[in-house]
């Protein structure tokens, strides 16, 4: 009896010991601003599994969303100093590398095609390398955004339609400057100030991915959503420099494939997500107005060239040719 108790104990012993071996050699600590039902988080999730399963254990992910390490500039900086491992982040990458600007400057893209074209090319590597050279991180994988529509209560179809419209913006000078090339009246205001705005009428129109459309029910002070498309912008999920090139190049490349399941994974949710959100949006009552994109496109572009440096001017030409 005895000599089965210490062989039990033994056995125990031996258990316990392998398991702490299976501990995670590495630990990605992965924080964004997105909480747990947005696409954004479901494809971390998507990353989580496939890193975890790939590396046999040798990697572990964990996941932060909702702020949980900080806003996005907290967490970037927080990659930076090694406290944190990676974030999903977008044109703030500006403040260190200029040419990330391109991610969300008014009418840069015709399409998401044209989005797609741009990003996965050779324009689209030369702003991750010099977000890797100038922030010391690396773009790992890219999300499109919800393009930002025209909301009003009359049709907008021609640049002609917006004279003097009353449109609230958000505090970017470049919007400010390219609405009033436009024609309109943009007033920068904050976002939680806009819906009772409109309902007094102090504005008349706004700006902003169908997704905030939606959650801000401007359908019930707005009757159309004017398909201007006038910004088409990416997000990166961006790892430190030094924390992926720590590890070992078979650990790194399990991390570059997951992520890339994580790609593909976020654009099938974020397709599916686009086509609910139109549908939602018309079934609240709100009228969807086709324009003519390329009169705003030509009529707004001498101002956005006038705010871009000679750098991101060579870029946006570039990629107005591709």
């Amino acid at each position: 009896m005895i000599k089965r108790l210490v062989t039990s104990a033994v056995l125990g012993a031996a258990i316990l010991g392998s398991q702490a071996g299976l501990a995670a050699d590495f630990t990605l600590k992965f924080g964004h601003l997105a909480n747990e039902e947005n696409i954004w988080h479901q494809a971390a999730e998507k990353f989580k599994e496939e890193v975890e399963a790939n590396s046999d254990g040798r990697i572990e992910v964990q996941l932060y969303p909702n702020e949980q390490l900080g806003a996005e500039m907290d967490v970037i900086n927080s990659i930076q100093l090694g406290t944190a491992d990676m974030t999903i982040t977008g044109e703030s990458l500006q403040n260190w590398a200029p040419k990330a600007a391109m991610m969300a400057v008014p009418y840069a893209f015709r399409d998401s095609a044209h989005l797609g074209q741009a990003v996965e090319g050779e324009i689209g590597e030369q702003i991750e390398a010099q977000i890797t050279e100038r922030a010391n991180l690396v773009p790992l994988a890219w999300f499109e955004r919800g393009p930002r529509h025209l909301t009003s209560n009359r049709p907008i179809e021609h640049p002609e339609d917006l004279d003097g419209i009353r449109l609230r913006v958000p505090n970017v000078p470049l919007f400010v400057d390219t609405w009033e090339a436009l024609g309109a009246r943009p007033t920068p205001m904050a976002f939680s100030e806009v819906f009772t705005s409109l309902q007094q009428n102090t504005i008349e129109a706004q700006e902003n991915p169908l997704s905030l459309i939606e959650s801000a029910s401007f359908d019930e002070v707005q009757d159309y959503v004017n398909l201007t498309g006038h910004v088409r912008s990416w997000i990166y999920v961006v790892i430190g420099k030094d924390q992926l090139e720590g590890m070992p190049e078979d650990l790194q490349q399990v991390v570059r494939d997951a992520a890339q399941e994580m790609q593909a994974h976020e654009a099938e949710l974020f397709a599916e997500d686009e086509q609910r959100l139109r549908q939602d949006l018309e079934e609240r009552g709100m009228e969807f107005v086709e324009v003519d994109i390329d009169a705003f496109a030509e009529k707004a572009r001498p101002a956005v060239l006038d705010a871009l440096n000679e750098e991101q001017r060579e870029l946006f030409e570039a990629i107005q040719d591709l």
